[in-house]
């Protein structure tokens, strides 16, 4: 347990690393000013929960979710024994008004000094960064509006870096979710009304944080090490990584296509199967 845990903190240093390198540079180039500096997560506290939400800015994506009740989301980040902190990331459709609009929401609140540095936005999103995204966070956030998330890939790369995660239940994870390795909010079907399931899942997500996640994660023993954390952690590598990967992809084009249209073109050509 030990040796995970340090070896998870050490990304986490890396990560924050990274993104306040980023900014150092902008600075340096005169393209940031003091207040997004702060949006860039200067402040960032590497022994604070860390959530990652980084990904191509759609509407249906919700990426502002969390933001529907800022007061109750100042709380929870700001506890002074249990701070929240969240990382955003990504870019939008150069014609996806609506996307783009939801960036410069996050912008703003992770420029404003009422949320102490607790939210910020790395620049220039690119795999380069996804890579330090995904196995530097504590847990994966994805808050789609269902059920129009085909996949989520990203989510899965975090898995695969024993990354829990914490979303909406639709794409991959109605299918990966097995109650030991993340979270499941909401239910994955349509609903006719989207500002009452905007209201639904915002307060199914702060409810699951302030119960589940922030509870799980400061649960420490005398060592200072989360033990019921890294089993979900190992929950989530186990569990993901047999069924999300190229191999599995492999196999079952082989098995379910592949050779089936290989049997059947034989048999066509007057050969036995």
């Amino acid at each position: 347990d030990q040796e995970l845990w340090n070896t998870h903190l050490a990304l986490k240093r890396k990560l924050l690393g990274y993104s306040n390198e980023q900014a150092r540079l902008l600075w340096m180039q005169g393209e940031m000013d003091p207040a997004q500096v702060l949006a860039s997560g200067t402040l960032l506290d590497p022994d604070a929960l860390t959530i990652g939400f980084a990904r191509r800015f759609a509407t249906y994506k919700r990426a502002t979710l969390l933001f529907r009740d800022l007061e109750r989301l100042k709380r929870l980040m700001q506890d002074p024994w249990r701070p929240v902190q969240i990382i955003f990331a990504g870019k939008a459709h150069p014609a996806d008004e609506h996307g783009k609009y939801f960036i410069r929401q996050v912008y703003s609140l992770a420029k404003d000094h009422g949320f102490g540095g607790h939210i910020a936005f790395v620049e220039e999103y690119d795999l380069h960064t996804a890579k330090y995204l995904i196995h530097g966070v504590d847990v994966w956030l994805n808050t789609p509006r269902p059920p129009q998330e085909a996949c989520g890939t990203s989510g899965q790369k975090a898995a695969l870096n024993g990354v829990p995660h914490l979303s909406i239940l639709d794409g991959w994870w109605v299918e990966g979710y097995t109650g030991a390795n993340g979270w499941a909010i909401g239910r994955p079907e349509f609903h006719p009304d989207p500002s009452a399931q905007d209201a639904a899942d915002a307060e199914a997500l702060y409810r699951t944080l302030e119960q589940e996640v922030v509870p799980l994660y400061y649960d420490r023993d005398r060592d200072g090490v989360p033990r019921g954390w890294l089993n979900m952690m190992r929950e989530t590598v186990r569990s993901v990584v047999p069924r999300f990967c190229t191999r599995r992809m492999v196999r079952d084009y082989t098995e379910q296509l592949f050779a089936k249209a290989s049997a059947q073109s034989l048999r066509s050509a007057g050969h036995p199967s």
